[in-house]
């Protein structure tokens, strides 16, 4: 259960108070602007700030590290405070290395996994839309355009409630995404010093 307690904290977001539907013009305006950015999104690195939220604890558990996205598919995870944890997306395989304990799954043989490391994936890339895996709705606040998803199938349900993404208003690229696991606990984890397009080395996906 740990090693799904950990794929489930990989999204980033906040609470927003005030969100607006949008209007089916502002939904194909949006999408359009995402997609655009998207498109040009070959590589991403970025520092991280998680925070898991559990109603029967008084304050937020918080961590952080860095991220690493390079197209199609390899993502990485590296936890650096208050643990070495990392996990790498890659080729179809999970790998992990919790504090020099080394193991790797085959994503494609589990149905859940799949479907949690296209999530993934698709959610840095911001490529989601026209997953046929969940139903979204679109909504505005003052910062961000959000995008919400709900899984359709049940076995992901039981991982993932509700699915928020947040997106930068000008750039069109994923800032915060908020996870919700029960009507109470939550995981939102901010993205920090974002570059897109740079080199990113082999190294940065293995473990």
């Amino acid at each position: 259960m740990r090693k799904i307690s950990f794929l489930l904290l990989f999204f980033i977001g906040m609470q927003v108070l005030a969100q607006d539907v949008m209007t089916a013009s502002e939904v194909s305006a949006f999408k359009q602007s995402v997609n655009a950015a998207s498109a040009k999104i070959k590589t991403m690195t970025t520092d991280f700030i998680q925070f898991k939220h559990m109603d029967f604890l008084a304050k937020d558990v918080e961590t952080s590290g860095k991220m690493a996205f390079r197209e199609p598919n390899s993502l990485a995870w590296q936890y650096k405070k208050p643990y070495n944890y990392s996990i790498i997306f890659k080729s179809g395989k999970i790998l992990i290395n919790d504090e020099g304990k080394k193991s790797q799954m085959d994503a494609k043989s589990n149905k859940t996994f799949s479907k949690i490391n296209k999530l993934i994936v698709a959610s840095v890339s911001g490529q989601m839309f026209d997953d046929k895996e969940f139903a979204i709705s679109y909504f505005k606040s003052r910062d961000f355009n959000i995008a919400r998803f709900i899984p359709k199938d049940a076995s992901l349900k039981k991982y993932i409630r509700q699915v928020e993404l947040s997106f930068d208003k000008k750039e069109g690229t994923v800032e915060q995404v908020r996870l919700l696991e029960s009507e109470t606990d939550y995981t939102k984890i901010v993205f920090k010093n974002k570059v897109l397009n740079a080199k990113v080395d082999d190294s940065a996906f293995s473990n």
